[in-house]
């Protein structure tokens, strides 16, 4: 019996986010992480399992199981 390739089973992803359990889609962006969770993607930065990751380079970054996200904001001052 053949099922129909296009049904497909949207997996979760177990994260770490700021230290708490968390879950996302399968597939899910960096990018997209910030944007649900309502951030403005100037007004926050990320890193990822330790490693600063830039604005320009969240799109590209596909979150995976047990990766540690940490969103904070930007240290400015003179």
């Amino acid at each position: 019996m053949n099922m129909n390739v296009n049904t497909r089973v949207q997996e979760a992803v177990a994260l770490s986010l700021d230290g708490r359990p968390h879950s996302v889609p399968a597939d899910t962006t960096l990018a997209a992480l910030v944007a649900t969770l309502g951030h403005a993607p100037d007004k926050v930065s990320t890193a990822v399992n330790g490693e600063f990751v830039g604005r320009d380079q969240r799109d590209a970054c596909v979150l995976q199981s047990g990766d540690a996200v940490l969103l904070f904001q930007p240290i400015t001052g003179g």
